[in-house]
């Protein structure tokens, strides 16, 4: 049997790891972000009056424009938008896609996603870090998750339009499509890189950047 002394430890040892894990506790009713302050900090800092319209927004609730290259459009209803939402730990988004319309490989580095079925039908999925496509069609009415960090896409696979609300638990989950980040970063990734990793010319990773490159 454990000693007593041993026995603290192994009490504290696993109150410090909870503590490490947890997000911390709230410290006033509301942290309202002041989106104007030159203070950095990890989130935004409170400011002094607030009111209703801190906490509302009517962000998500038309379905936006989907005529674009990809066929969808993410709307976000984060902190950004939504000052109340500062330290809280949830956020939303809306996305729309266009018949075929593809929200294209991604990862939310800040927030594990649940999404919504609004209408319509996707072929969802993720991919783990052993390289395992875990994906599912999904309908109106159903739910899924894609695990924070992870690679993810959705895909209209029905020829109709088709919605869904995304949760996350952050207020600002942060989005990095794979596609952009790698072949339209500023400064520029070195082509042989690209062309190294992807197994291509680089005539082929110029051309692929010039098509992602942004619109001036």
């Amino acid at each position: 049997m454990a000693r007593p002394l041993e026995l603290c430890l192994m009490v504290l040892a696993v109150c410090y790891v909870g503590a490490v894990l947890a997000d911390p506790d709230l410290l006033q009713d509301v942290c309202v972000a002041d989106l104007s302050s030159g203070v950095k900090l990890n989130g935004f800092p409170c400011k002094e009056a607030f009111n209703a319209t801190d906490f509302f927004s009517n962000a998500i609730a038309s379905p936006g424009l989907t005529n674009n290259t990809l066929g969808s459009l993410v709307t976000a209803a984060n902190v950004v938008k939504i000052p109340g939402l500062n330290t809280l730990g949830v956020s939303l988004s809306r996305i729309d896609y266009a018949p075929g319309g593809l929200n294209p490989p991604h990862t939310h580095p800040r927030a594990t996603e649940v999404v919504f079925v609004l209408q319509g039908q996707l072929d969802v999925g993720f991919i783990t870090t052993a390289n395992v496509l875990v994906s599912k069609s999904i309908k109106q009415g159903e739910v899924f998750v894609f695990p924070r960090g992870l690679v993810h896409f959705q895909k209209n696979n029905g020829k109709v339009p088709a919605a869904v609300v995304a949760a996350f638990n952050s207020q600002l989950p942060g989005t990095q499509p794979i596609a952009t980040a790698l072949f339209a970063a500023m400064p520029t990734v070195p082509d042989d890189v690209l062309a190294k990793a992807f197994q291509v010319s680089t005539k082929e990773v110029e051309r692929i950047k010039t098509r992602l490159a942004p619109k001036k």
